[in-house]
C-alpha cells in the first residue's frame, strides 16, 4: 500500500461521526477543520488541551474523558488517532480496519489508511496537497507548496484570465504605510481583479507596476476638476469608471477611514446606486512609530494613545481639535500630516502644561527604504524639524514612548 500514491478525495462530514483518539497539539490543530465542516466529532482522551477542552466546553465537540476502547470506532465515518500510546493507536487502526474507517496517524503515517493533506483556503477554494511518494514524506515541502499556491490564488498570479473574478463597483482599499508587503491578502487580491486603479501619492506606488498592463491607473491628485472641487472630482471618476462596468479600485495610503475621506466617497457611490467594498488597511498611526522602534503604549509608560490631524493649527479658527485637553493627557500623541505645523502644536501643548521635555519623534516615510527618525523634544521640535529637513509624509510621536525603545532618547 506505501508503495502507491495516496488518491485524493474531498470528505463530507456534515452530520457523520468522527472520531477523535488524543487530545494534545495534534487534535488542537486539526479539529478546528473537522468543526468547520459540521462533523458529529467524539473526543476520547483522559486530557486535553486548554484550547481542545474549550472546544467542549462550547459544545462544538463531546468529550468522553478516559482511554480508548474497543468499539469507540465502531460507528464512525472517519478518525484521528493521537494519542501518545502506541498500543492503543495499534488496536484502534486494527478496529478501524475491521470497520473500513477511514483513519489517519499521527505517530505512524505509513501504518494509517488516510493521510491530512496540507490545506489552505482562498475565496471559495480547498487547496490540499499530498506527496506522491511514501517513502520521502516531508510535510515542511508539501506546506510550502501550499503556501505558495494560495498565495498565488490570493493574489491574482495563479488564476487564468477566462477564470478571472471580478468585485463588481468600487473596493476603497486601505494599502497601508507604504511598505507593499502591508497591504492586506484581500487588497491585493481585488487590485489583481481590477480593470481600473485610482491612487493616490502616498498609496504604496510599488503595487501599481505589479499590475497587468490592461489596468488603468489614474493619478488621483492629477484627476482634472474645473469647476469641481478636487474630491469631488475623484467621486464622479469612480462613479463613472463603475457605471462603465469595469472593476474599480480605489487605493489609499493607510487605511480608507483615517484620515482618508474614504468614507466621503462611499457616500457618494452609495448615492448613485454603486456597491462599494472596504478594506481596512494598516494604518500608519500604529506601523510607522512601530517601525521607527516606538510603542504607542507600553506597561507602565502608556495606557492609552491618541490620534489627531495637524493639518489645521491649533490657533486655525477651523480647528476641530481640543489642544489644551490633549495636553493633560499622561499617554501617547500620534500626530499625522503635521510637519508644517509643529512648532505651533508644540507650543500649544507646552502653554497648556504638557513638559517642554517630553520627548518627540518624527519618523519620515516610514516602512518604505526611505525611512527616517529624528528625535527631539516638545522644546527642540520645531527647531529640529527645519535643521533636519523633515519632510511630508512623517509621523509625529509625543510621549514617554519614544524613549522606551533601543533607539529612544533616554
Amino acid at each position: 500500500m506505501a508503495e502507491h500514491p495516496a488518491y485524493p478525495v474531498g470528505l463530507r462530514l456534515a452530520g457523520r461521526r468522527v472520531v477523535v483518539l488524543g487530545g494534545g497539539q495534534v487534535a488542537q490543530r486539526r479539529l478546528p477543520a473537522l468543526v468547520a465542516a459540521g462533523a458529529d466529532i467524539r473526543l476520547v482522551s483522559p486530557e486535553a488541551t486548554p484550547s481542545v477542552e474549550a472546544m467542549a466546553d462550547a459544545g462544538e465537540i463531546t468529550w468522553e474523558r478516559r482511554p480508548y476502547a474497543e468499539g469507540d470506532l465502531a460507528d464512525a465515518w472517519y478518525a484521528l488517532i493521537a494519542t501518545s500510546d502506541t498500543a492503543a493507536n495499534d488496536a484502534a487502526s486494527a478496529e478501524g480496519e475491521r470497520h473500513r474507517v477511514w483513519c489517519v496517524r499521527s505517530d505512524d503515517a505509513d501504518r494509517a489508511t488516510a493521510w491530512t493533506p496540507a490545506t489552505g483556503h482562498s475565496e471559495g477554494v480547498t487547496v490540499a496537497v499530498l506527496t506522491t511518494d511514501a517513502r520521502h514524506r516531508d510535510p515542511r515541502h508539501t506546506a510550502a507548496i501550499r503556501d505558495a499556491v494560495v498565495e498565488g490564488l490570493r493574489d491574482g498570479t495563479l488564476v487564468a484570465p477566462h477564470q478571472r473574478t471580478r468585485t463588481p463597483g468600487v473596493a476603497l482599499v486601505g494599502g497601508g504605510p507604504g511598505d507593499p508587503d502591508l497591504i492586506t491578502v484581500r487588497g491585493r487580491r481585488l487590485l489583481a481583479e481590477a480593470d481600473v486603479v485610482i491612487a493616490d501619492r502616498l498609496g504604496p506606488r510599488d503595487l501599481l507596476a505589479e499590475l497587468p498592463p490592461h489596468v488603468e491607473v489614474i493619478d488621483a491628485a492629477k484627476i482634472p476638476y474645473g469647476r469641481f472641487m478636487a474630491q469631488e472630482a475623484i467621486n464622479n471618476a469612480l462613479i463613472e469608471h463603475a457605471k462603465q462596468g469595469k472593476a474599480v479600485v480605489r487605493l489609499k495610503g493607510g487605511d480608507p477611514f483615517v484620515f482618508g475621506r474614504g468614507m466621503e466617497e462611499a457616500q457618494a457611490l452609495s448615492e448613485a446606486g454603486i456597491a462599494c467594498t472596504v478594506v481596512p488597511g494598516i494604518s500608519s498611526t500604529i506601523s510607522v512609530p512601530g517601525a521607527a522602534g516606538i510603542p504607542v503604549t507600553h506597561r507602565g509608560v502608556a495606557h492609552e494613545f491618541t490620534v489627531v490631524s495637524g493639518h489645521v493649527a491649533p490657533d486655525d479658527e477651523r480647528s476641530l481639535v481640543d489642544w489644551p485637553s490633549l495636553a493633560k493627557l499622561t499617554g501617547t500623541l500620534v500626530i499625522l500630516m503635521g510637519v508644517d505645523k509643529i512648532g505651533k502644536i508644540a507650543g500649544t501643548l507646552i502653554a497648556h502644561g504638557k513638559s517642554p521635555d517630553t520627548p518627540v519623534a518624527l519618523v519620515q516615510e516610514g516602512t518604505t527604504a526611505a525611512q527616517r527618525r529624528v528625535d527631539a523634544t516638545l522644546a527642540t521640535v520645531a527647531e529640529v524639524a527645519v535643521a533636519e529637513e523633515v519632510r511630508p509624509p512623517a509621523v509625529i510621536v509625543v510621549g514617554e514612548v519614544v524613549a522606551v525603545g533601543p533607539h529612544g532618547t533616554a
